[in-house]
């Protein structure tokens, strides 16, 4: 295995774990330059600022067609990547653009909303009411985006071949959890 795809809750860590694992790896750490990748090729920038404005604070409207010009891009991109190898992807729903994917290993990092209000709070600096705020409006996007671009529920374990609570271990463990994981899995994962 010499792919991992990291879908994340904000608060999660998550990133900061795909970090970790490129770096044990050696692998590319992939995460926003994607989106911007994909804008360019797709020729709608302003749809790149669409996707990352997860709380819709830009009113930017691209049209279905710009969209979906968007997310073929996007999979364009994740599948380059996972032929390539060796490579950390955070979001973008690889989980799902790169299901069936032989070489990819899919991992979904969650914790418990009072752990992801707090790490938000020191974070951002912010009161608990706007990090739980930022949060459900987090959480409610990238729900709507799974469900309305691939039918998919972002929650569904299924999706993913490990499911790590960083609210019961550390990122350094999760980390080594999924290095461990690479390390020992075939070539091919049995799917």
């Amino acid at each position: 295995m010499d792919v991992v795809t990291i879908s994340r809750q904000m608060g999660s860590w998550g990133s900061v774990i795909g970090k970790l694992v490129a770096e044990r790896m050696g692998f590319q750490l992939v995460w926003r330059d994607l989106i911007n990748q994909a804008a360019l090729r797709a020729g709608a920038p302003e749809v790149a600022l669409a996707m990352i404005d997860e709380l819709g604070l830009l009113g930017v409207n691209p049209t279905g067609q710009q969209q979906q010009d968007y997310l073929n891009a996007v999979s364009q991109v994740l599948h380059e990547l996972a032929d390539a190898g060796k490579v950390v992807i955070i979001g973008r729903a690889g989980q799902v653009v790169l299901r069936g994917h032989p070489r990819v290993f899919h991992v979904r990092v969650v914790a418990d909303e009072e752990v992801r209000v707090q790490r938000i709070v020191e974070e951002k600096k912010v009161y608990p009411k706007a990090a739980r705020a930022q949060i459900l409006a987090s959480d409610r996007a990238r729900k709507l985006y799974l469900s309305r671009y691939y039918q998919v529920d972002w929650n569904d374990p299924c999706l993913y071949h490990l499911v790590i609570n960083t609210g019961r271990i550390s990122c350094e463990v999760a980390a080594e959890m999924i290095c461990h994981a690479l390390n020992r899995l075939p070539e091919q994962i049995i799917r």
